[in-house]
């Protein structure tokens, strides 16, 4: 199946470039790599057009990568979970919450591709290093049959392999790219987002990255910026093809990855990623009874602890100083959602099945109204 480009030739707008206004400071590339050593990797399978024919198409799905420390590196790292509503996957999270350790990377794609995804890291992995005996990979996921031919099963580990072999550090795709490629925000076009936030020299000038893959929410609860954004814009609903399948229901469930490089330990990474569910309410994210919000994160402190089968010294940050940390998760996901719905395009997938992309000049419109619109150069 043909690999459609991850972005562009030309760079795609982001919240920031639109003047929509956050608080705190972002990193060089207000991604999740700012973070040194993440590499992030996307594999994106858009083909056919048309009538649903199960193991044809039409495709519009893919597989994201996240690497820790990078693809050339097998040092674990300090990681704790938090299931904000469970109905969804996460695979290898039961070990964390044990442990709290992760020992490889982080993949994100469509519900029902979870399993060959997780194998074939597996392969991935022991083809790396023979000598592994055992893994438990960490594979999240979202659903896209609004669009894409879930039950075709089109990713195969073959994509999973590449998403990992092109993972890399420097700018993240977003938008219809990699496990995000068929999903929706608020009932507008979503899918991958990412951000970052750096702390400032006093509280330890650590940097704070998220990477979503945003699936969520019902229109009238969108906010941006405290805008009302959904009620302003009632129109361009997801809207059903020549083929009268089933209504088009919100979007459940959301992905959201946090890595930072502060010394934390499992404990207190826990404590952090509770947090990511403050920044998706900042948005009107209000966690569903059908949603799944499953959310991770990692420290990339402290390498070669977790491997460790001997007495170890480590860097941790008191909990009395974590609060800078908390304000920088909720600030990245929030803003690392507003950039997939940015940078997501309309797209028409199944039965010709579409979901619009948030209109930049409307939204603009929209935070001018109520004095939110920030200059931009």
């Amino acid at each position: 199946m043909p690999v459609a480009p991850a972005s562009s030739a030309e760079p795609k707008p982001r919240a920031r470039d639109l003047g929509v206004p956050f608080d705190g400071v972002p990193g060089p590339l207000n991604a999740i790599t700012d973070v040194p050593g993440v590499e992030v990797g996307h594999v994106t399978l858009i083909q056919g057009d048309g009538p649903l024919v199960v193991g044809q198409g039409p495709v519009r799905t893919g597989v994201t990568a996240i690497l820790p420390r990078g693809k050339n590196s097998r040092a674990g790292c300090f990681a704790g979970g938090f299931s904000l509503n469970g109905n969804g996957e996460m695979t290898g999270v039961a070990w964390i919450d044990e442990a709290g350790a992760l020992d490889g990377p982080v993949m994100i794609t469509n519900t029902h591709s979870v399993g060959v995804v997780r194998d074939a890291v597996i392969e991935w992995l022991v083809k790396r290093d023979p000598k592994i005996e055992w893994a438990l990979p960490v594979v999240a996921e979202t659903y896209d049959g609004f669009l894409n031919d879930i039950n075709g099963f089109h990713v195969t580990k073959e994509h999973a392999f590449q998403a990992l072999d092109n993972a890399k550090s420097g700018p993240v795709a977003e938008g219809n790219v990699g496990g995000g490629t068929g999903m929706r925000v608020h009932r507008f076009k979503g899918g991958i987002g990412t951000s970052s936030r750096r702390l400032t020299k006093e509280d330890g000038g650590y940097m704070v990255g998220v990477l979503v893959q945003a699936n969520y929410g019902q229109r009238d609860q969108l906010r941006i910026a405290g805008v009302p954004v959904g009620r302003e814009i009632p129109d361009l609903m997801p809207e059903l093809g020549d083929v009268q399948t089933k209504p088009p229901g919100d979007g459940n469930s959301i992905i959201i990855i946090v890595a930072t490089d502060a010394p934390l330990l499992p404990h207190q990474l826990r404590r952090v990623v509770k947090r990511a569910a403050l920044g998706l309410a900042r948005n009107g994210g209000v966690a569903e009874h059908t949603s799944g919000d499953l959310f991770l994160a990692f420290s990339t402190a402290n390498p070669g602890v977790v491997e460790s089968d001997g007495e170890v010294e480590l860097t941790m940050l008191p909990n009395a100083r974590m609060s800078p940390l908390f304000t920088a998760t909720v600030e990245a996901v929030e803003e690392a959602i507003v950039n997939s719905l940015i940078a997501a395009e309309t797209m028409a997938g199944v039965n010709g099945n579409k979901t619009y992309a948030l209109p930049h000049d409307r939204l603009q419109a929209i935070l001018r109204k109520y004095n939110r619109l920030r200059p931009t150069d």
